[in-house]
């Protein structure tokens, strides 16, 4: 028994330890755009040029966190290769499953900062408009990410490949339904999550308000 138990948590290391770097990495580059809406859209400041470089390096990364979906076929390798069915259902499902959402909920976040900014500036009525191009945007960049093999930084380290082969590739059929398909389930999820973030937020601050009250009444 105790060698079965041995056995078991040294094959769930060696599972974890497969994916314990790409998964970090691909964390990493999703909560960058996360850090600059933050930066951009919630702190009070002039839109400089700074402001407007920030924002082209903000679309440049965004779809770095929506591209965590497209790791399922990480997954669907893992099950055909790793046998325990313990393993699976207990371990890696879940870890996977941890990292798809801590990755989208960056892109919704992301967005719904970007939508307060709107609010912030007067223009509440770009918002939806401005989220459905930077869904389809989105959808572009994890075409050319998963099937390209581009990375954020390639609009500066090879911008010429990225506009000539990139565009040449998503102008074909199958490119195109792959897009219009990844651009669906975007707007989907979003909106869906959008809303469980925003009721869970509205939630919490109810919760703060009520104890809130509670002291001014007493008072």
């Amino acid at each position: 028994m105790k060698a079965d138990l041995i056995e078991l948590m040294d094959r769930i290391i060696q599972v974890l330890q497969i994916n314990i770097r790409w998964m970090t990495w691909n964390l990493f580059l999703a909560f960058i755009p996360l850090a600059l809406s933050i930066w951009l859209f919630r702190i009070k400041r002039g839109r400089s040029w700074v402001w407007w470089l920030g924002l082209v390096v903000f679309y440049a990364f965004l779809p770095n966190a929506p591209y965590l979906l497209t790791d399922v076929i990480h997954l669907i390798h893992d099950i055909r290769t790793i046998q325990s069915v313990w393993i699976i259902s207990l371990v890696l499902i879940p870890v996977y499953v941890l990292v798809i959402l801590a990755g989208f909920e960056a892109y919704v976040i992301s967005l719904i900062n970007l939508g307060y900014y709107l609010h912030r500036i007067g223009k509440s009525q770009w918002i939806f408009w401005v989220e459905i191009i930077t869904h389809a945007l989105c959808a572009i960049g994890i075409y050319w990410g998963r099937f390209l093999r581009f990375n954020s930084w390639d609009f500066v380290t090879q911008p010429d490949a990225l506009l000539t082969k990139g565009i040449e590739e998503i102008l074909g059929k199958q490119p195109l339904v792959i897009i219009t398909i990844t651009f669906g389930i975007l707007v989907g999820l979003y909106w869906l999550m959008k809303r469980v973030t925003l009721g869970f937020i509205k939630q919490r601050n109810n919760s703060i308000d009520i104890p809130s009250q509670s002291i001014n009444t007493n008072n």
